[in-house]
């Protein structure tokens, strides 16, 4: 990538490895004396679909999915959370009922702040209702540029960036790999529905990756074992 270049994750209005999250120290701390500590195990639903909304989480530590079920049994990822961010805020904000679950991909921490303390820190705390309202703004500009891609770009693609955004936020540190390889929780059922497209086009995108020495596979994990290049990697034909 050229010095100076945007990378994917500017010109899609989205934050790189370290970026903020849009809650800054003092508005994390607010909601931590506001709520009671709590854990789930990988697999466990943090907030279901159709729940009423009660309840707000700040993720500590770990990584949730969040998923919507369809009639006929298909489930799309939406989104992925992790460390600094909240889920379940928009359903204490409009009193209806969930509109999707949250599901834990792993061992997670975090805080749970009831929705009637969670509306009476924003109404009491005017820079925390704004970071709020701003981190909504991103996530549906982020859905809006990605609901655009699904018809835009090749499968090949679409994977590449997904894997792009959540090594870069959520990735973690992969001992004995390349010097900045990236690590994350992430089957290719779960990569698939997150890129819109089908599990056989994730592992054949996955074995050209693998190819270029891009990445790594085991199970239930992908390690991106060159983070740029990932990023800059184009399939051929495309």
């Amino acid at each position: 990538m050229t010095s100076g270049a945007p990378s994917w994750y500017e010109q899609h209005g989205l934050p790189g490895a370290g970026s903020s999250v849009g809650l800054k120290p003092e508005n994390l701390a607010l909601l931590r004396g506001a709520g009671t500590p709590h854990t789930w195990p990988r697999g466990e639903v943090l907030m279901r679909r159709g729940d009423p909304a009660d309840k707000v989480v700040l993720i500590e530590a770990g990584l949730v999915k969040v998923v919507a079920e369809s009639s006929n049994g298909y489930t799309s990822l939406l989104a992925f959370r992790g460390a600094g961010e909240l889920v379940g805020e928009l359903g204490c904000l409009d009193g209806g009922e969930r509109s999707a679950s949250v599901i834990a991909m792993c061992r997670v921490r975090g805080v749970v702040v009831a929705a009637p303390r969670f509306a009476a820190l924003l109404e009491e705390r005017g820079a925390l209702a704004l970071a709020v309202l701003r981190s909504i703004s991103g996530r549906l500009r982020h859905a809006d540029g990605h609901r655009a891609s699904l018809g835009a770009s090749t499968a090949s693609v679409r994977v590449t960036q997904v894997l792009v955004e959540i090594s870069r936020r959520h990735g973690t540190p992969a001992p004995g790999r390349a010097p900045h390889a990236l690590e994350v929780n992430l089957t290719q059922q779960e990569l698939a529905s997150a890129a819109g497209t089908s599990r056989e086009s994730v592992v054949r995108a996955l074995r050209e990756l693998h190819h270029e020495k891009l990445v790594d596979t085991r199970r239930g994990a992908i390690v991106v074992l060159d983070p740029e290049g990932l990023e800059c990697w184009e399939p051929e034909g495309d």
